[in-house]
């Protein structure tokens, strides 16, 4: 006996197809988490690009200092450094559907860590102690919880970031009190680090390296320096894992007179406009990159929170957020594509000293 084929019609095909397709964008979500370090808390926000808003989700308590965070490759995972004794990490599962964090567990870091990372495996975590002026790695679970200390490093003063290049054969980590950058290789298998050679590139006296990212394609650093408030462009060597200084710019507004003290960095995803934040003015100073050269073209300053210690642009590259540490809020601000400006913002207050932010799209 024939089985009867029932074939749908074309028409009914095509909408149920794009009932699909509107379910799926309906799905899909973006979340904001901001660091609150004197109240303890992580705030979790919905970010709603068609309407321009954040919304609260969640207010969790992590019962410590809470500062630097990192994502999961998978964004199923947020990990928090407390820098409160005990010095610890604290791994957060991510509600794709809600947003909301929920504590798979926690494990000693070495010290007060101002950074952290995850290597390209996502089986390590980094981090860098200011306070300790050393670099360590931490292994990470089969359940994406961070785990015990693997390596402990000693380097100079004021060790401020740590990040793998893409190859994960390399990690740079800056020096604040030492005005260099060191470079390492990284043996992704045993999750140790070990000095490359070169193991250093200078900097000026008194310059402070701070925060740094690598362009999407892996050329070139950007790099800001926290005391001098000046913003370097340097040519990576992807097979040598070294630098080359190319440019140096700044990131103070025009009429500064005050003492610099530059925070963060951060390229668009298409890696157009870069904008670095500074606390003394309150400013986002932005630049342009040139496609070819890399190099920086100022586009201009933009006031902010009060002493932006922290800021990052969503995964779509239409929104920046900064967090001011003595305002205790956060602006949403809407990005020129063509420009790179910066729009006017929309802000709302969060916990006491927002400092660092992760946003994560989910599906």
């Amino acid at each position: 006996m024939k089985r009867k084929i029932l074939r749908m019609p074309r028409a009914a095909g095509f909408a149920v197809a794009l009932v699909s397709l509107v379910a799926g964008h309906a799905s899909a979500a973006t979340w904001v988490y901001v660091s609150n370090a004197d109240s303890q808390e992580i705030s979790v926000l919905e970010l709603d690009r068609g309407q321009g808003v954040l919304k609260p989700v969640q207010t969790l308590n992590v019962g410590g200092t809470v500062m630097p965070m990192a994502v999961s490759h998978d964004k199923r995972v947020l990990y928090a450094a407390l820098r409160s004794q005990p010095f610890r990490v604290v791994s957060l599962s991510i509600d794709a559907t809600t947003g909301k964090l929920q504590k798979l567990g926690e494990a000693p870091l070495a010290d007060s860590m101002a950074n952290i990372d995850l290597d390209a495996s996502g089986k390590w975590l980094f981090a860098a102690s200011y306070q300790g002026g050393k670099i360590s790695v931490n292994a990470i679970g089969k359940d994406g919880a961070a785990g015990p200390i693997q390596q402990l490093v000693q380097t100079a003063p004021n060790a401020h970031a740590i990040h793998p290049d893409a190859s994960n054969r390399f990690v740079l980590a800056t020096s604040l009190g030492g005005d260099n950058v060191s470079s390492w290789r990284f043996d992704a298998e045993k999750g140790l680090l070990s000095a490359n050679d070169p193991p250093l590139t200078q900097g000026a006296a008194k310059s402070g390296p701070r925060h740094f990212v690598w362009d999407k394609a892996q050329r070139r650093v950007y790099l800001l320096d926290e005391l001098d408030a000046a913003v370097h462009v340097f040519a990576w060597d992807a097979a040598r894992g070294t630098l080359k200084l190319e440019q140096s710019t700044t990131a103070l507004p025009p009429g500064f007179t005050g003492k610099p003290w530059a925070a963060d960095l951060h390229l668009t995803p298409d890696g157009r406009f870069l904008y670095a934040s500074e606390r003394t003015s309150s400013t986002l100073a932005a630049f342009r990159v040139d496609a070819a050269t890399g190099q920086l073209q100022p586009i201009g300053h933009t006031p902010t929170e009060k002493t932006p210690r922290g800021f990052a642009i969503d995964p779509s590259g239409r929104y920046l957020i900064a967090a001011g540490q003595e305002s205790h809020g956060i602006s949403l601000y809407a990005i020129d594509s063509a420009t790179g400006a910066l729009g006017r913002p929309s802000r709302m207050d969060v916990g006491k000293n927002p400092n660092w932010i992760e946003i994560v799209d989910t599906p």
